[in-house]
């Protein structure tokens, strides 16, 4: 049996003071410990490639803050980050905005887009964020195998939400969830190992190169 690993990696910490759930806005760059978090990743991928590690082939969204965390990658790896819309931010209806419980509670124009979490129905469904998530994963882990072969490796710059949803498909689990509860943290690393020729049900494992540098920083769920 062939097999493939591709590694689904956070974006790090953003400049964000006025905590706007920036989504899929431009412009939104890493913070100065943003560029920290994705440097400490990128530096364990290279301490793998030095141990034997074939890592071929490097994909990222074309958001601003996955293409700044992709950068660091490039340098050490010398894999060039080729742009993949399917593994974008989700759409979210509160893009743009300061969301507060107060603003939720006092705002009807907003009560429509909460009336069903298990959708969500405030922005893409979970559904549709799997599928194409998938559909980018597999075909990431083709061309790791076209290029590398057997055990080739390959990188996908993305975005928290995308990420978990892809590991709750894989391990069987439901999408509808706390984004308390995810385990995906700035700059992390989720890796599905699976077989590139049949498909089969991928293996996820999950690592925190930059634990280290996540002492006070804000998360908002979802960025």
């Amino acid at each position: 049996m062939a097999f493939v690993t591709v590694h689904l990696m956070r974006h790090g910490e953003v400049h964000n003071p006025e905590r706007i759930v920036y989504g899929r806005l431009p412009n939104y760059h890493l913070s100065e410990k943003g560029q920290q978090m994705v440097r400490a990743s990128a530096e364990e991928f290279k301490r793998r490639t030095d141990a034997g590690a074939n890592i071929v082939y490097l994909a990222c969204s074309p958001l601003t803050r996955t293409q700044e965390s992709a950068a660091p990658i490039t340098e050490l790896l010398g894999l060039e980050a080729h742009h993949d819309k399917r593994v974008i931010e989700a759409a979210n209806y509160f893009e743009g905005m300061h969301v507060s419980p107060s603003e939720l509670a006092t705002q009807p124009r907003h009560w429509r887009h909460l009336l069903n979490p298990l959708r969500p129905s405030w922005g893409e469904p979970y559904a549709k964020q799997v599928e194409r998530m998938v559909a980018a994963v597999r075909d990431t882990g083709a061309k790791a195998y076209e290029l590398g072969g057997e055990g080739a490796e390959a990188i996908i710059v993305s975005h928290q939400l995308p990420i978990w949803l892809t590991r709750l498909s894989a391990e069987g689990k439901v999408y509808p969830h706390d984004p308390r509860t995810r385990q995906c943290n700035l700059a992390s690393i989720t890796s599905f190992t699976f077989d590139p020729l049949t498909g089969s049900t991928p293996t996820v494992s999950y690592t925190e190169p930059a634990v280290a540098l996540y002492s006070g920083v804000i998360q908002l769920p979802g960025s």
